[in-house]
């Protein structure tokens, strides 16, 4: 056994040997990976370039304001259309889908206007009735009834030639051929659908006169705007969540600081009671999802008996009011489906941990310990969360930037499909004086998006591609130096021979320092790698929503192999790189030399990883379960008005649970936070833990760092795995 042992250390390099000099992460040391810090700040600065020409190119009244066949903005101050913030489009009917409509590329005249048509009128009753006062506003600007309709009244004419004028004037698109009742959706109208009793209907009418006079279904338009129905119910149902939470905003942030206040007083406690502490979050959650099921066994049982209830999830489609759902004994079948496999899942997982959830509660106590020594490392998070919120505004600002950049480009837009010119880029200055017209009778030039001809426009979608990246690897690079700035602090807790006199003067400032000063570059190499490989994902992510409606199994399973293989790639680099980040924290070395030294020290201590792995993560994790849903009950008890105490004081909401899934989203990520400093320790003290083993033997000469208790209880566990392992 011990031969054995010989060699697997040696094949994964020598053991630590016993340096009397050695106190803890290095002060003495020196830059490192300064090749890939010099590329990394070379990448920065071309970083606020790309940002400065997004700026310089960009306009972003062209996502805030839409846009009219002219290329004029609506709604914009100081111009002709100020007061006129809505786009009506000519003829809905020629639109084939809702994304057509809001990418503005509709084969009509769009025209801005100050409201949205209210009723059902065609150009012709408008002319024949004493509606054209308010049918005129929806023509376009400088149009006048003496143009092309006083003749009519000034001279004996035909039905035919009256119809043949109004042809003209459709066909030139002067005016709509018809207008319908609509509201205003994404600043632009859209007809005003309403389901009732399950028929669709504008304005209660489900038939109406297009420009020639015919009757049309409402389906037709329904079938123009496909999917408008759902996006303005969409809307309404915004507009109902917002006022929800401009109502409960106070009540949310309560549940969140008592989330916070929860937090810290649940890792302070693990430091007395770890042992106790941590079995009660076991059997609290088991007993939690116990009681989950028997409720919702409970709520089955009694729906199964009442008529209507027996209605499946599929029949009713998608509701608003989400307590519908509520009413259904299939809903509450598949909850108790769900808690009952997690129930059995967690269960397993506990029978084949049972001996060695002692080891990890040790090395959690420890951890508690190490944090309440330096209780700084606790608000580290507020750093890393400020920095990752600049790093999202930056790439979101200059995202939007670059998808308004290039200047108005318009496309002839005929009356058929016949036109020979269809599509091409056109002026609308001098469209009039072209073939164009003549050839296409009714063809217009008309505005189509925003875009060029130069370089710049020709590589936009590249520039998007360097803005994604880099702000990928920003992302990954602040999460890195709070990752090695808070290894630092906790190494140089564990290396402190007399705790807490050894350890030094702020060692959260120091390890932050140090990070910054000497290892930019190696925590730019780590997230440079994580960088890439995440881009690689996101192009296959791209890829697999390009080949859903493909009917090439072959190639939708590769691709499908392909992202299941990058992403075991990512979390194996993730699991490398944060286990660098520790010893590039105590050793000061370049990323791949500690890299190195990281991974051949966990395999000549894999037993103990596999004993400590995933088991403090498991528990971690049942931790933060168990307050997210302690605060979430509380939550559920408070805006569903069943604490009488404070029931006056609760605003009534539209959906309660929009407050509650925030209260719980926020919660979890709260003690995500925490955590996450708990878990980062717990990680650096079992790398020390494994390095004190190899440079120390317990004797009075070179003696360990570690707790007795600590080490009692890891060698024991040590011991059990060895023995199971040879049985």
């Amino acid at each position: 056994m011990a031969r054995k042992t010989d060699t697997r250390s040696s094949y994964y390099g020598e053991p630590r040997k016993f340096d009397p000099t050695f106190r803890g992460p290095v002060h003495n040391r020196s830059c490192t990976d300064v090749v890939c810090c010099v590329i990394f700040i070379a990448f920065i600065i071309g970083y606020i370039a790309l940002g400065t020409v997004a700026w310089i190119h960009g306009d972003p009244r062209k996502v805030v304001y839409p846009t009219d066949s002219r290329g004029q903005f609506c709604g914009q101050q100081n111009t002709p259309n100020a007061n006129k913030a809505k786009l009506f489009y000519f003829n809905m009917l020629k639109c084939a889908n809702p994304a057509v409509l809001i990418n503005l590329q509709c084969p009509t005249t769009q025209l801005c206007v100050s409201k949205c048509p209210d009723s059902f009128s065609t150009l012709l009753d408008a002319w024949d009735t004493n509606k054209w006062e308010y049918y005129k506003q929806f023509c376009k600007p400088g149009f006048e009834i003496s143009s092309k309709i006083n003749i009519l009244f000034s001279i004996a004419v035909s039905l035919s030639f009256h119809f043949q004028t109004v042809l003209e004037v459709i066909r030139d698109e002067d005016c709509p051929s018809m207008i319908v009742p609509s509201r205003p959706f994404l600043q632009r109208c859209f007809p005003d659908f309403i389901t009732r009793n399950g028929t669709l209907t504008v304005a209660n009418q489900t038939i109406f006169k297009d420009g020639d006079n015919n009757k049309r279904s409402v389906n037709d338009l329904k079938d123009a705007a496909k999917g408008i129905a759902s996006l303005l119910n969409a809307n309404e149902v915004g507009i109902k969540i917002f006022e929800d939470y401009a109502n409960s905003w106070d009540w949310i942030l309560i549940g969140l600081v008592i989330t916070m206040v929860v937090s810290l007083i649940f890792i302070l406690l693990l430091r007395y009671t770890a042992g106790v502490l941590l079995w009660l979050i076991i059997f609290s959650v088991i007993t939690v999802i116990g009681f989950g099921i028997w409720h919702c066994y409970w709520e089955f049982s009694n729906l199964t008996r009442k008529p209507g209830a027996n209605v499946t999830i599929s029949d009713i489609g998608f509701q608003t009011d989400f307590s519908l759902y509520l009413q259904l004994s299939q809903t509450w079948l598949v909850f108790m489906i769900s808690l009952s496999v997690i129930e059995a899942v967690i269960v397993i997982i506990l029978i084949f941990l049972r001996r060695r959830l002692r080891i990890a509660i040790a090395l959690m106590k420890e951890g508690s310990k190490a944090i309440s020594y330096v209780m700084s490392t606790l608000f580290y998070p507020i750093i890393t969360f400020l920095l990752l919120a600049i790093c999202i505004a930056y790439w979101a600002v200059t995202a939007v930037f670059l998808a308004s950049s290039g200047n108005a480009v318009y496309k002839v837009t005929p009356a058929d499909d016949k036109c020979m010119y269809a599509n091409l880029t056109c002026s609308p200055k001098t469209f009039s004086e072209t073939n164009i017209t003549k050839v296409c009778p009714g063809a217009q030039c008309m505005f189509a998006f925003y875009g060029g001809e130069t370089v710049y426009h020709r590589y936009i979608l590249v520039l998007h591609l360097c803005n994604l990246f880099m702000f990928l690897w920003l992302v990954n690079f602040t999460i890195a130096l709070g990752q090695c700035t808070l290894a630092g602090a906790f190494a140089s807790y564990y290396w402190a021979l007399k705790k807490p006199n050894d350890i030094p003067m702020c060692p959260l400032y120091s390890s932050f320092s140090r990070a910054i000063r000497y290892h930019t570059g190696s925590l730019a190499f780590g997230s440079l790698i994580l960088a890439v490989v995440q881009m690689i994902r996101v192009v296959l992510e791209y890829l697999d929503t390009k080949l859903k409606g493909s009917e090439n199994a072959c190639a939708r399973f590769l691709l499908c192999c392909l992202a299941c293989c990058f992403w075991c790639l990512e979390n194996f680099i993730r699991f490398m790189n944060r286990n660098a980040y520790i010893m590039i924290a105590i050793y000061g070395k370049s990323f791949c030399t500690s890299s190195k030294d990281a991974f051949f020290l966990l395999m000549r201590n894999i037993i103990r990883v596999a004993v400590l792995d995933k088991v403090t993560d498991f528990l971690l994790f049942l931790g933060k379960l168990l307050i997210s849903g302690s605060v979430g009950v509380l939550a559920f008890f408070i805006f569903t008005r069943k604490i009488p105490v404070i029931q006056e004081e609760v605003p009534s909401l539209n959906y309660y649970w929009v407050p509650l899934v925030t209260v719980i989203f926020g919660s979890y990520m709260i003690a995500h936070g925490f955590f996450n400093v708990y878990a980062m320790c717990v990680d650096t003290l079992f790398l020390c833990f494994c390095e004190d083993l190899e440079r120390n033997d317990g004797s009075s000469f070179r003696p360990y760092y570690m707790s007795p208790g600590l080490h009692k209880i890891l060698r024991k566990g040590e011991e059990g795995s060895k023995s199971c392992a040879a049985s």
